[in-house]
């Protein structure tokens, strides 16, 4: 008997689930986004949001929970009731590095979320004063192991994507410059345009209006593929130096738990307003590059994000 109440429950939940699916959404979806509003998690946030409200026709509401580097917003999120109510949007920060700066992190990126499919990739740019005596990443990297000692590189504290992105490139040459922290990017920038620091790495929107301006120098995108904003700047693939490859991603994860058919529509939905020109725009006003076809996949986010963890997992415990 208790086998066939077991097999009675199992049917009545897959046909709750069913329900579920065929009316999804029928209420308010809250999209969690782990940072502060204005900067570009949140835009991407905001853009995945609109997709999802415009193709599934019901409200999608953004909810703005920052603190400790995105992960209390992420936390609220793996917790949260496996309905399809709740959404949040991952990040390099969240769903990569965290494992390796937050020992209590409270979560689990890979096990404890739902992956949805990637939104956008926004490559880094190496950014040098306008004086530093380099014009390539191949005299960069020449000049930055002859002169360490005199080296300094900016960032934007310990986890941020600058900081992160200046590792790698560190790492793939083989320096240990000197690492001077600021509350930002901007100041980061003002102290290159000084010519108090010589360096840093962050997504192209940041450096952007100087390198035009000619005020900085713009040296490699950390990416296979060049900025539409900067095209004539080579990748550091074409420039023979493929370890420097950081593009912080933002994609759409649901609580674990939450049935297939609902990830099922959220990634066609997602799928649909990616092509749209309107998207493209946003993403090209933000420096952002779109997922391709096979990226766009729910299971392509679902290996992507433990070979991401595991690429930051010992550069970052080695500097906390």
């Amino acid at each position: 008997m208790k086998g066939k109440w077991a097999a009675a429950a199992l049917l009545a939940l897959a046909a709750v689930n069913a329900a579920q699916a065929q009316t999804y959404p029928s209420r308010q979806v809250t999209v969690i986004v782990p940072f502060a509003a204005g900067g570009p998690a949140d835009i991407s946030g905001r853009i995945a949001a609109d997709i999802f409200q415009r193709h599934l026709g019901q409200q999608f509401v953004v909810e703005n929970v920052g603190g400790a580097g995105g992960t209390t917003g992420s936390l609220r999120a793996a917790r949260a009731t496996a309905d399809g109510t709740t959404l949040v949007m991952g990040h390099m920060g969240t769903h990569a590095a965290a494992p390796a700066l937050y020992p209590n992190l409270g979560y689990d990126p890979e096990k404890d979320f739902e992956p949805i499919g990637l939104i956008a990739v926004q490559p880094e740019l190496l950014a040098v004063r306008k004086d530093f005596p380099a014009s390539n990443l191949k005299e960069f990297v020449a000049y930055a192991k002859a002169n360490e000692s005199k080296l300094n590189m900016g960032h934007a504290g310990v986890g941020s994507v600058s900081y992160v992105g200046c590792l790698l490139l560190n790492s793939a040459i083989g320096i240990k410059p000197t690492l001077v922290p600021f509350t930002g990017t901007a100041p980061v920038m003002n102290a290159i345009l000084a010519g108090n620091v010589d360096y840093d790495c962050d997504p192209v929107l940041g450096p952007l209006p100087h390198v035009r301006a000619g005020t900085a120098k713009a040296l490699a995108i950390a990416h296979k593929k060049r900025s539409p904003m900067l095209p004539d700047v080579p990748t550091s693939y074409e420039q023979g130096l493929p370890q420097f490859d950081c593009a912080p991603f933002y994609a759409m994860f649901a609580p674990k738990g939450t049935p297939q058919p609902m990830i099922d529509k959220l990634n066609a939905a997602l799928r649909k307003g990616v092509a749209s020109e309107t998207y493209q725009k946003r993403l090209d006003d933000l420096g952002a590059l779109p997922p391709s076809d096979e990226e766009m996949s729910a299971a392509y986010l679902k290996q992507f994000v433990p070979a991401e963890i595991e690429k930051f997992k010992t550069l970052l415990a080695e500097k906390k």
